[in-house]
Formats: structure tokens, sequence, C-alpha cells
């Protein structure tokens, strides 16, 4: 029976085929009528924009930004290389100005040094050693940084030994020389007395406090101090020391900056007329008048440049000679002034009074003084020696 039934359903199920698959083929013409986008067809030339992302790339665009890239790579890499070059000449250039600026060695001693140090309540100098084993004394300015403490000249030599060697001249005391109110600094003078006279300092300044004494205690030291530092008393001492005693002696100036003899000498004449200004006992004469004429004509030079060293030399008859160290032929005489009473007025500029070329440089020789005095007279000289 079931054969039976297969056999009736055969042709029913033959004749439902064809026309099943005439309908699917229907809905799929209709289905591309509605959506003929969607269809890929195989064309040979076509205008419209395929589907594909390969078929989107332009050849020559890529082309044109690989090869911007690549210049750009390659000028940075080009940047680079130079810069290195630079860089690398740079420090070799600075490694070359290293190795030949010559560096002080072995020193141990800070650049600005104070020309006094304290020991055991008392003040001394600082004394130290150059390169070459000289005593030198630091000053305390970078222009200008010592001067030595120990000078040997030939003026101021008398007779005997002093004529072959020279006169040994030792540093009491020296500063700087300022101008204006704002402080600038012109010239670092120092103080120098010859060895062998610097007893009869010693016994002047020490009778002048203990008439019975050859060495000063604390307490007279600083008697003696205050009256060195005193305006009147202080003038009156070195006045005396200088018009009596007659120490030779010099002040050694260095000009810290760049100047000419025309204001050292303007700055010179001012100090000396001021001082003899209202004794005219003493240096109203014609005779002190053709002195301070040769003193200006010493100074009708030109230019002084810093570091250049130039010494006013007293001798024992108060004669006053200025030599000049100009850098080129050396130290030489500029020409003397006979008239003792020029160079001690000149003296007293820096040693005493109201009003003092340098009032630091004052201090200083007042301590050196100290260092003197404290010695049994005539010891000095001994123990420089």
């Amino acid at each position: 029976m079931n054969a039976a039934r297969s056999l009736h359903s055969a042709p029913a199920l033959r004749s439902i085929a064809p026309s099943s698959r005439l309908s699917s083929r229907l809905t799929r013409v209709q289905c591309l009528r509605q959506h003929p986008s969607s269809l890929q067809r195989r064309t040979f030339l076509r205008n419209e924009q395929s589907g594909r992302v390969v078929e989107n790339l332009n050849l020559r665009r890529m082309r044109g930004q690989s090869y911007d890239y690549y210049m750009r790579r390659r000028n940075f890499l080009l940047c680079g290389a130079i810069a290195g070059v630079l860089a690398s000449c740079y420090t070799a250039y600075l490694l070359v100005v290293a190795i030949r600026k010559r560096t002080k060695l072995d020193s141990g001693l800070p650049n600005k040094l104070d020309p006094f140090t304290t020991d055991a309540g008392s003040s001394r100098k600082t004394v130290i050693h150059d390169a070459d084993g000289q005593e030198i004394v630091p000053t305390g300015n970078s222009v200008v940084p010592n001067f030595p403490r120990l000078l040997d000249l030939a003026v101021g030599a008398e007779e005997g030994q002093e004529r072959i060697n020279g006169v040994q001249y030792t540093l009491v005391g020296l500063g700087v020389r300022t101008v204006t109110f704002i402080g600038i600094q012109v010239y670092m003078v120092g103080y120098y007395v010859a060895t062998q006279d610097v007893a009869a300092v010693q016994a002047r300044l020490t009778k002048e406090i203990n008439p019975i004494a050859t060495t000063l205690i604390s307490s007279e030291k600083d008697a003696l101090r205050q009256a060195l530092l005193d305006p009147e008393r202080g003038e009156q001492l070195w006045n005396s020391i200088l018009k009596d005693v007659r120490p030779r002696s010099l002040f050694r100036i260095v000009p810290v900056r760049d100047t000419d003899f025309h204001h050292l000498r303007d700055g010179f004449v001012r100090a000396i007329t001021a001082r003899s200004q209202g004794n005219n006992a003493e240096y109203g004469d014609e005779a002190f008048g053709a002195a301070m004429k040769d003193f200006r004509t010493l100074f009708n030079r030109g230019k002084v440049p810093k570091s250049q060293e130039m010494l006013l030399c007293r001798d024992t008859v108060g004669r006053l000679t200025i030599t000049y160290n100009d850098g080129k032929n050396g130290m030489g005489t500029i020409g003397r002034v006979e008239d003792e009473r020029v160079s001690r007025l000149l003296w007293l500029n820096w040693l005493a009074g109201k009003n003092v070329a340098s009032e630091p440089a004052r201090k200083n020789i007042v301590e050196g003084i100290m260092e003197f005095v404290e010695r049994p007279i005539g010891t000095v000289a001994t123990q420089v020696v």
C-alpha cells in the first residue's frame, strides 16, 4: 500500500519541482533589479567605483609620500651628523685651551689672603713664598696680588758694601688708594724702610712712649697705636722722624687700573699744597716754590698702565728720587727733587694727618710699626738679615 502511494505521488512531485525552480529564479531577478549596485560584474572598462580596497590605491601619491619620508629622514640624519662634528670640534678646542692654560700647583693658599694675621694676640704680616722662593706679602687685590717683603735697590746707598749690593728695604705696611664715594681703586701702595735704619725708627717711637724701655709691652703698644692714629699727634711723630731721624725709605706704587702721570701728579701736588698752606714761615720761600715746580715737571709724561711699578725713594738727606718701570726698558730714574720738604710732605700724605691718601695703608703701616717696637731695639735688622 505504501508502494502504491509512492507511485501515486511521484508524478505530482515532478510537476511541482519545475514550478518551484521557476519561482526562485523570478525572485532572484526581482532582487537584482531592486539592488543593482550590489551586483559585481566583470567588465573591461567601467566607470563605476569599485568596492575593493586594492582597486582604490594611487601609486603616484604613494610614491610621492615615500619620497618625502626618505628625504626628511635623510635631512634629519645629516643635521645630526653635522651637530656631532661641531660638538666634537668645540670639545677638542676646550680641551686644548684647558691644557695650555697655566695652573698654579702646590700653592695651598687662597687667592685673597689678608696682609696681616693675628698670632697670639699680635697682628703680624702674612709672609708666603713665590715660585722662586722669594718672600712676598699678599695684598688681597686681584690685579696686584702681592708685594715683595724685601727690596734691594741702589737708591740710597751710601758707602761700603751698600755700594755693591744696594740697600735692603723692609716692607712696613701696604694698602689701596681709593677715590670718590663709591671707592674706585687707583693703586696699591706699600711703605718700605731701609733694614739698617729700622733700629733708629724703633728707638724714636719706643722712647716716645717709655723713655727707659728698649721694647714695648702690650699696653704701651696700644698707647703708641693710638698716638700714631691720632691726626695731630701722629703727624707730629712722623714729622719729627722724617725731619730729624731721616730713615731711608720709599713708597712703592702699583696702579690697579690704567692711569697717567698727570693724574698721579695732581693728587700728589694737592696733598703737598694742603699740608704746606698756613705755614708760610717754613714753606713760603722761593726755594720751596722752585722745588715744587721741579716736582711737577717730573710727571710731564704719558700713560701709566696697570701693574707697572713706580718707586718714590727718600734718602738720608731727604732727597726724593722717582723711578719707574715702563715694562719695556726696565726700571729707570725719572728725576730727583733736592728739597727735603717736598718728600717729607708727600710722605705725610700716607703716614699721618686728618686726611690721608689711603686709610687702609695708614692702619696697615701702624700695625707694621707694632711688629718693630715689640722686639728689642736693633734686633729687627738682625732677624731680617
